[in-house]
C-alpha cells in the first residue's frame, strides 16, 4: 500500500476548476486531531451525506501566520458542523508533519477538523493555487455545494490572514440564498433576521428605495 492515497484524476478536469464547476471526488489522506490517527476522506463522500464542504488551504504547518488562521477556524468550527458543513484545511505538509504541528503548537490544541495533506500540490494546483518552484500552495478558501458545485474560490497573498467571521458570514448567505433562491445577498448582511434583496426590473436604479445599509 502506498503511503498516500491522495488523488482526483485531476488531469480529467479543467485547471484550474472555476466557480460554477464541479469538483471531481477527490481522496485526501489526513490527521484527524480528535481521534489522534490517520485516515483517508473522500469528497464524494460528503456529497453524499448532503454536506457543504470548506477547504482552507494554508503554505505550511509550523509557520505563523497559518497559527493564528488555523485557531481562528477552530473556534468556528462546532457552528459549521451544525450547519452541515465540514471545514478541512489542506497544505502541501505530510499528514506526519500535521500530527507533530497540532500536538506541539499549544493555539492549535482545540483543532478538531480534518487536517488533509496534498503533498505532491496535485490538489492545490487543481484549484490553482500550487507555487510549484516553492512547493506549497496559496492562501485558499473554496466552499463547495452539497452538488459539488465551487460556490467560493478565494486566494490571498501568503502574508495576509483570513477573517474567519467573514468566512462563517459568508457561508450563512449561501445557506440563506439556497433557502431563497429568488433573492440576493447585500454587502453587509449578517445573520436571518437582515433583509435580502430581490433582483428584477422594478429594484433597477431603485435599491435605496427599499433596502437601507
Amino acid at each position: 500500500m502506498s503511503e498516500h492515497q491522495n488523488g482526483c484524476n485531476c488531469e480529467d478536469y479543467q485547471m484550474p476548476l472555476q466557480v460554477g464547476d464541479i469538483v471531481p471526488d477527490i481522496r485526501m489522506d489526513y490527521y484527524d486531531p480528535i481521534k489522534k490517527d490517520f485516515g483517508t476522506l473522500s469528497l464524494g463522500e460528503l456529497r453524499e451525506q448532503g454536506k457543504y464542504v470548506i477547504l482552507v488551504f494554508y503554505p505550511g504547518d509550523f509557520t505563523f501566520v497559518c497559527t493564528t488562521e488555523l485557531t481562528a477556524l477552530a473556534e468556528q468550527y462546532d457552528r459549521y458542523k451544525a450547519l452541515g458543513a465540514e471545514v478541512i484545511s489542506v497544505s502541501c505538509d505530510t499528514k506526519f508533519v500535521h500530527l507533530a504541528w497540532q500536538r506541539d503548537e499549544k493555539h492549535l490544541h482545540g483543532v478538531k477538523f480534518p487536517m488533509a495533506a496534498d503533498p505532491t500540490g496535485e490538489i492545490a494546483e487543481l484549484f490553482g493555487i500550487y507555487v510549484a518552484d516553492k512547493g506549497y500552495a496559496r492562501r485558499g478558501t473554496f466552499i463547495i455545494n452539497p452538488k459539488g458545485e465551487l460556490l467560493v474560490s478565494e486566494i490571498h497573498i501568503d502574508f495576509l490572514g483570513r477573517n474567519m467571521e467573514e468566512l462563517m458570514r459568508r457561508f450563512k448567505a449561501i445557506l440563506m440564498i439556497a433557502k431563497n433562491p429568488d433573492k440576493a445577498c447585500p454587502s453587509k448582511w449578517k445573520d436571518e433576521n437582515d433583509p435580502l434583496l430581490k433582483p428584477g426590473a422594478d429594484l433597477v436604479g431603485k435599491v435605496s428605495d427599499t433596502y437601507n445599509q
